[in-house]
């Protein structure tokens, strides 16, 4: 499985329109934004916004920066190609 990350601009309202488009060997996997200062001690991370498939869950996770959350897409989707 590869990952790949596209840049878009989402038409939020807000700040938070640095995103982007995470696909799992061609296929659009999860959305994520970049947190603005409105998010306080969050500005600055990665927000999973929205998931796509049967196995992900509730959880929207931020994270630190973008290779982490790759590694946390990735493991996700490692272990929900086992079932």
């Amino acid at each position: 499985m590869s990952l790949h990350l596209q840049p878009v601009q989402l038409a939020t309202g807000s700040e938070d329109s640095e995103s982007h488009l995470v696909f799992a060997d061609g296929l659009l996997v999860a959305i994520l934004v970049h947190l603005s200062d409105m998010h306080e001690e969050d500005a600055g991370k990665w927000y999973l916004e929205a998931v796509f498939g049967p196995t992900w869950g509730r959880e929207h996770p931020s994270f630190v920066d973008l290779d982490a959350a790759q590694a946390w897409i990735a493991s996700r989707l490692g272990a929900s190609q086992t079932h």
